[in-house]
Order: structure tokens, then sequence, then C-alpha cells
């Protein structure tokens, strides 16, 4: 593949993408139109938007191997969590989804390790794929991240680790798998299972707790395909994964507004580390919702 840089000027990824199917550099199109449509759809209806085969055969082969030369780069941690990523309260009824710890594994490599030329920093900068997402969302614009580490990240998950049922502190996240394990690794997720406005704290412990599986929905995903989900109001996990192939995913985090950072306090769970935007933001932060978290 001929080696281009992220640009977040004029980005064109035509090389990248799989234009028949998803021909995002003509507006125009109607294909493209029936597309959005339906990827609307679908996120109103269930909170996920599965995009199959996103990528070209050649660029995925590069991301693929991109990740492989990445991951010895990842920061794991190991704590016990609960879906709100909030401390334990006593106080709470033993059946409060806050109430109910799991082991988490946090394997992440950070956007400022992820060189310019890679299919999926290429891919998160550029104004084709944004205006994209931004109409399958239902938004006039979205935009990257400010925040240097957590705008774009690859997610790592070794052989026996895993992501428990959890919700995203931002409204959407656009993810992209690009190698697959051996076994386990299966997304699965409650659809919308909270609103901005009624946390149903009730149906969310008896999905974590296990008691409970008939909002559960098991999503196969396979390495190339696009991933556009509401995990803020959807809780999700990862199981855990088999065999010594590691599971990879690209996450692209966008948001409705510029110049969102992450908190510092699960900035640093995740990551390891702060940066002076994080010490920063944390003074100013406004929040969107009031959401537990």
């Amino acid at each position: 593949m001929l080696q281009r840089l992220a640009d977040a000027q004029t980005g064109d990824i035509t090389d990248l993408i799989d234009t028949h199917r998803y021909p995002l550099h003509d507006c125009d199109a109607p294909e493209l139109k029936a597309l959005i449509e339906h990827a609307r759809a679908a996120l109103a209806e269930d909170g996920c938007c599965l995009l199959k085969d996103f990528l070209r055969p050649e660029a995925l082969r590069a991301a693929c191997e991109q990740g492989q030369s990445l991951s010895g780069k990842t920061f794991y941690s190991v704590r016990k969590v609960n879906a709100y990523f909030t401390e334990d309260d006593p106080a709470l009824p033993n059946d409060d989804p806050r109430r109910t710890f799991m082991e988490r594994t946090s394997g992440f490599v950070t956007r400022d390790m992820i060189a310019p030329d890679t299919v999926m920093q290429r891919l998160y900068v550029s104004p084709m794929m944004k205006r994209f997402i931004a109409a399958c969302l239902g938004e006039a614009q979205i935009y990257e991240y400010a925040d240097p580490f957590a705008g774009l990240v690859m997610n790592v998950l070794p052989e026996g680790t895993q992501q428990p049922w959890h919700f995203d502190t931002n409204e959407f996240i656009v993810s992209m798998m690009t190698q697959k394990p051996l076994g386990g690794g299966e997304f699965e997720y409650a659809p919308m299972i909270r609103t901005r406005t009624e946390e149903n704290l009730g149906a969310v412990g008896r999905t974590v707790r296990g008691e409970d599986r008939s909002r559960v929905k098991v999503l196969t995903l396979n390495p190339g395909d696009l991933q556009i989900f509401k995990g803020r109001f959807s809780v999700h996990r990862v199981t855990p994964v088999e065999g010594p192939r590691e599971r990879h995913t690209a996450i692209f985090a966008y948001s409705e507004k510029p110049g969102i950072i992450g908190r510092a306090q699960r900035t640093l769970q995740l990551y390891g580390r702060l940066s002076e935007a994080h010490l920063l933001a944390e003074q100013r932060l406004v929040r969107s919702d009031a959401l537990i978290d």
C-alpha cells in the first residue's frame, strides 16, 4: 500500500474502504443515502449498526499487521469494577448493579503511540469518515476528541482477559476489529437498557448478574467490520478471550462537541498516566447528562 499520512483537511480514504459497498466519497450516491438510512434505523431500534467488510482486503491486512506491531506498547490494568466504574457504596441494596463487581482487564495502546500513517489514524481523522458517521447518527457534525490519549485507541485482549458489563462515558463509539481471537471474545449487549433520564437499575442488575439474558444480544464481529454503537445507553461486554491469538480492536471516539477530554480518574485507570490537558480539563468539567456514569 502507498504510505499516506492521516489528514484532517482532505483525508481521502478511498484506498482503504470498499467504495463499491461504501461510496463515502460520493455524497450524492443513492447507495450512500440508502446506507445512511439503514444505519439510522438500526441505531434507533437497537443502538447498534454493523457495517460488514468496510475495509479493502489490502487495507485490512495492513491494519492487522500494524496492530500486531503496536500490541507490545499496550498498557494493562486488572481491577474489579461495576458497570459504572464507581466505588462500592454499602448503603445501597445488595441487588443494586453498583454493588456487582467484576474483573476487568484493560489493555490499550493510546493515540500518541499510533503512527500517523497507520490505517486507523487515517480513518479516524478523515473528514470523509466523520461526515459519514455524523450522517448515520443524525448529527450535523461530529468532532475528534481533543484528548491526546483517548480519541483513538487500540484495545488489546490476550488469552483469558475480558471486558465485563459496562456503560461507556461517551454517547456513541465507533470501532473496528483488526484481529479476531481463536475463541471467545464475543461482543454482548443489552440494547438501550437505560435512557438519559431513567437508569433502569433493576433490569441492569439482573443483566450484569446473569439472572436475565432476555435483553442480551450477541454480535458476531469479524476483522474489517465497522461498528457504530450507543454504548452510553446499552450495557455491554466482551467475553473472555480463548487461545493464544489476541483480540485487537481500533476504537474511534468522536463527540457532538469539540474539545472533549476524558476524566482524569478514568484516564489514569485505563491508560496509566495523565497529560497536562487532563488536569486542566478536570477543573472545568461539564457533564452532558445526569447518568451515574
